[in-house]
């Protein structure tokens, strides 16, 4: 054989051959990937929207060598009614304290295993106190002590009143909005009467619908707790009802409508929710669930959510000394707001007023 010749098929056999072992570690790279995805356990988490920062699901993610698959609802009846439907395959979910009532008596929840959660300890004892419906945290663990209130665009409204009062404004009319919850706007109303947010009168019932069907509805553009943080920003809507997070999300990097939004808590107080992290019936992931709660209430990661929303760590004492960043309101702000409790059959008389009369047709 000709020289040359043997040389150039020893040359393409060798080639032949070194394609052929880079393909197989290729194959063999994209196999050991897979693998250890597919290893990955997976925590469904249900959860309020802008709730928990993707920086904190990063470090539980990493840490724990698993993937979170995080799902966002608006309401506790939107959330509640989802679940009801069956079939959610959510491991952890972050009702407000009314509705964890409601779902622990409908058996909704795997029970606790403190022995597994160290960071129980940390967990403010006057906000355990609040939550007289699981007072020794047999199904929730309180995850966050606030309230909602009123954000207003100084800009486009100078004058005002700390006070619920404001959405009776007609000279507002069309650039308002308050949040699609029945508890949170039937509580506003009640409050701004002087009664109980968790009131059980009909007639007091009645007053509120009364007040907010005649005075405050004919105002807002409409009910909602889906996008209201994104009209704020845009300018569509100068006074909103929410939470103060969403809001400050949107515009966060909209320097002139940082300068110019303010919060308040109304002089009339309203209601108040303590959130909590529930593992659901059923749920595939009970340990890594714990580890999630557990992680949530290491000091410095309680600090890391609280000031990424410009919260107080009101459920979180030693988590107050890693705080960084200001917050939208303190502790002391909510002195005058009235936590949400379960109210048994008398939430007939609510769901009578609001879906049959405040929102019968929207």
């Amino acid at each position: 054989m000709d020289e040359n010749l043997f040389t150039n098929a020893v040359s393409k056999q060798a080639s032949s051959r070194l394609r052929s072992v880079v393909a197989l570690l290729c194959l063999l790279i994209i196999t050991v990937i897979m693998s250890s995805c597919q290893k990955k356990e997976r925590l469904f988490i249900y959860n309020w929207t802008y709730y928990t920062p993707d920086s904190v699901i990063e470090k539980f993610e990493k840490e724990f060598n698993v993937r979170v698959v995080y799902d966002e609802f608006a309401s506790n009846e939107d959330m509640y009614a989802k679940l009801l439907s069956g079939g959610s395959g959510y491991d952890i979910v972050f009702p407000s304290a009314d509705y964890v009532s409601i779902m622990i008596q409908q058996n909704m929840f795997e029970k606790i295993d403190k022995s597994k959660i160290p960071n129980l300890v940390n967990i403010d004892p006057a906000v355990i106190k609040f939550a007289e419906y699981d007072p020794l945290m047999d199904y929730s663990v309180p995850y966050y002590f606030g309230a909602a209130g009123v954000i207003v665009n100084t800009s486009k409204v100078r004058n005002y009143e700390k006070s619920w009062s404001i959405f009776a404004r007609k000279d507002l009319a069309g650039r308002m909005t308050m949040l699609d919850d029945m508890r949170e706007v039937m509580g506003d109303a009640l409050a701004f009467l002087g009664y109980s947010v968790n009131s059980k009168d009909p007639s007091q019932i009645t007053e509120a619908k009364n007040l907010i069907n005649g005075s405050w509805k004919p105002n807002l553009v409409k009910f909602d707790a889906d996008s209201f943080g994104k009209g704020f920003a845009s300018g569509d809507f100068w006074v909103v009802q929410g939470y103060p997070e969403v809001v400050f999300e949107e515009i966060a990097e909209i320097p002139q409508m940082m300068a110019n939004t303010v919060f308040f808590f109304p002089k009339e107080g309203g209601p108040a929710y303590i959130d909590s992290m529930c593992i659901l019936k059923g749920s595939k992931n009970i340990d890594l669930a714990h580890k999630f709660i557990d992680f949530i209430h290491r000091p410095e990661i309680y600090a890391e959510f609280a000031d990424a929303f410009g919260f107080p760590a009101t459920a979180n004492i030693p988590a107050r000394k890693y705080k960084k960043g200001p917050s939208w309101y303190s502790a002391e702000d909510l002195a005058d707001v009235e936590l949400k409790i379960d109210l048994g059959s008398s939430l007939d008389l609510y769901n009578n007023a609001w879906f049959n009369s405040i929102r019968v047709g929207d």
